[in-house]
């Protein structure tokens, strides 16, 4: 089990970081066999974007007050918003497309981690 990374500031716990311990895209496992391309836009589009420093950012826009539940993480944030945007859909289309694309959602690719958006 991978424990959190509190970014805030005294301890709060609105924004966790996750350390980076996750499996390449090339590991990904289809359930229909064959293998994820290091050469798709997605791929290619998430190598490009700093996202530490984008996750530092992110992290700064939370209350220091400990109480509700933790943000999502920064790259599933700013993931969702590049492919809705890239796209030109609408919030629930673009959590379908995540759902249903394995190049959206697959580790260091645009949203990282499980596909429960909401």
């Amino acid at each position: 089990m991978v424990i959190p990374q509190t970014l805030a500031r005294d301890g709060c716990q609105m924004y966790r970081k996750v350390p980076d311990s996750q499996l390449s895209f090339e590991d990904f496992y289809l359930p229909f066999g064959g293998t994820l391309s290091g050469n798709n836009r997605w791929v290619r589009l998430a190598r490009i974007i700093p996202w530490d420093l984008a996750e530092s950012f992110y992290a700064e826009q939370f209350s220091q007050n400990p109480q509700g539940p933790s943000a999502k993480s920064a790259r599933l944030a700013l993931g969702a918003l590049i492919i809705k945007e890239r796209l030109g859909v609408s919030d629930e289309e673009a959590v379908e497309q995540i759902r249903e694309n394995p190049y959206l959602r697959v580790p260091r690719t645009l949203v990282n981690g499980p596909v429960e958006l909401c």
